[in-house]
Order: C-alpha cells, then structure tokens, then sequence
C-alpha cells in the first residue's frame, strides 16, 4: 500500500501557514503527509496534530515523517471533530490548521474503495472504513427526491432529476452493488448530445454520492468555526478546495469570521456585540501556478483561502 500523490499548493501552504518553530499546528487531512511533512521539517519544539479517518493515510503518513515522529501526534478521527481533538490533548490554542478537503488521489487509485467512476468496485466510499453508512445505502434506499436533492446540489449535475429516476428504476429490478452498475445507469440517464462535452457523465454524482457519505459539507462548516475560535492571534487557518460548492462554503464562513455582526443593515452603529474572529488573508482565492499545473494535474481546480485570527479580548 503506497500513496502516490503529490501534495498540492504545497509552497503556497507553508507560506500561509507562516510556520513558528515552537507553534502547534494541526493537518487536519494528513493523507499521505506530504504537507505534513513540509510542516514538521519547520517545527524544532514545536508539534504536529496529525489527524485523518483513514487508517491507510496514518500507515503512509507515520512511514513518510519517520524521522520527525517525536514531533508528531497522530489523531485517527474527522478534522470537523477538531475542538474535541484539541480538548482531550489539552491544547487550548494552535498556531495553524490545515485542511485538504475531498477524496485523496490515494482513495481514487485503491479501486476497492469505491470512489472512483472509472474503475468497477463495489459501491462505498466511505472515508472512514470503519463507519457503517455507505454509497451503497445512499443509491438502494433514498427516495427519488432525496437523491435528486443530493445530486443537484452537491453535484450542481443539471440532469440530476433523470439520473435520480434511473436509479429508482434499475433498483426496482435488483439492488445496485457495484460502481460500474451505477457509471451505466447515469450513462443511459445522461443525454447522448450532453454527454459529448465536459467532464464524465458520472463525476458530479459520484461527487455528490461521495459527499453525503461522509457529511463533508457540514463537517467542513463545523471545523472553520471550531477551528477559528483556536487560533491564537495571528494563526493561519489555511483551506484547499477543488470544487466551487467547497469553496462558497469557506469563503462565506471566512466572511463571517472577519464580519460575525448580525444587526440589520439600517442600524448605525452595531449593538449585537459579536466580535470578530478572524481576518482574511486571501480576498481571492490562491491557484496553482503554470509550473505547478505542468506536473500535477490534479491540482487544475485547487483554491487556497487562508483566514488569520485575532484577539477577541
């Protein structure tokens, strides 16, 4: 088992991040290590949270960064649990978090996995191999309006509707099992003229699929605030996303952060009292550069945004 992935943005994230040698910093997708690593060279007597629900990533993670191991603390668990992480280690505040979000090209390339439309596996997709809820229970027992909600709005798929009746209908006969089933169900379901341009007809629903699965989206809103209420004065939050709904979420969460007031807009002065958490580091997003896009393709749809806290005193 290898993990052959390059580890995206990596120098724009160790900038962001601006490491401090006795800082605590948490990778909360550690992957296979790559940015981890990066981070731990930088640390002196500093620490490393290591955190990731895949038991594959800590072998991988723990082989790459066996020589910064007494620097590193690794946590098998979902980074949108990150306040309960830091309590139970007894860390008040950190210096920087990092977050990598979606599929890692390790669990694209384990085919067994489930996540991939491109090769034949049984339906699962489960991050966290150990929870029970599955792509399986997703495809073989929501109803047509559930998987269309799921479809369209995790996936932004405009044939959500018609794949959503495809999947009822084959169903119908005998349960979905396996991705390739499922590939040719959007095949038929998708429009032969729509099916010319573009991405795979299959992407935005495996996307979609993949994301109710592992509750991605809210894990993703949860961590920000829990991990922005951590950050000591001027720590980094730092957050890679490769598709536009992920990044709506961290920019208007990020906005929130620097901008919490919920008094109504006539008002002039504000009177709610919330203060602000956190600044924005990145009024637009961060991209690969060229050179980094010649070597790593799947950095092509990647966006850094990058939040700094503030006293709250």
């Amino acid at each position: 088992m290898e993990f052959h992935h390059i580890s995206v943005l990596l120098r724009e994230c160790m900038e962001g991040l601006d490491i401090k040698p006795e800082g605590v910093y948490v990778d909360g997708t550690m992957g296979g290590g790559g940015h981890s690593l990066e981070i731990a060279k930088r640390l002196t007597t500093g620490r490393l949270i290591g955190v990731d629900q895949d038991w594959n990533a800590h072998a991988a993670a723990k082989e790459r960064l066996k020589e910064h191991l007494d620097k590193v603390t690794f946590v098998h668990d979902n980074f949108g649990n990150i306040g309960r992480i830091l309590d139970e280690l007894g860390i008040d505040r950190i210096d920087g978090m990092l977050l990598d979000i979606g599929v890692s090209s390790h669990q694209l390339d384990e085919a067994e996995r489930g996540f991939s439309y491109q090769q034949d596996a049984p339906l699962d997709m489960r991050m966290d191999a150990t929870k029970p809820f599955s792509a399986y229970d997703v495809v073989n027992t929501y109803s047509e309006e559930e998987l269309n909600r799921i479809i369209f709005t995790y996936g932004e798929e405009r044939w959500a509707k018609r794949i959503a009746q495809f999947i009822v209908a084959a169903r119908a006969d005998k349960p979905i099992t396996r991705t390739g089933e499922l590939v040719e169900i959007i095949k038929k379901a998708v429009p032969k003229g729509a099916r010319k341009d573009g991405p795979h007809p299959a992407k935005r629903t495996f996307q979609a699929i993949r994301i109710e699965v592992n509750a991605e989206l809210d894990v993703l809103q949860r961590a920000i605030d829990d991990a922005a209420a951590r950050l000591k004065p001027g720590g980094r939050l730092c957050i890679i996303t490769f598709h536009s709904l992920e990044d709506r979420i961290v920019k208007e969460a990020f906005r929130k952060q620097e901008n919490p007031c919920i008094c109504p807009p006539q008002f002039p002065v504000c009177v709610c009292g919330r203060k602000p958490t956190g600044k924005v580091i990145t009024r637009k997003p961060i991209v690969p550069s060229a050179e980094e896009l010649e070597y790593n393709h799947r950095a092509r749809s990647a966006k850094l945004r990058i939040l700094e806290g503030v006293s709250t005193d």
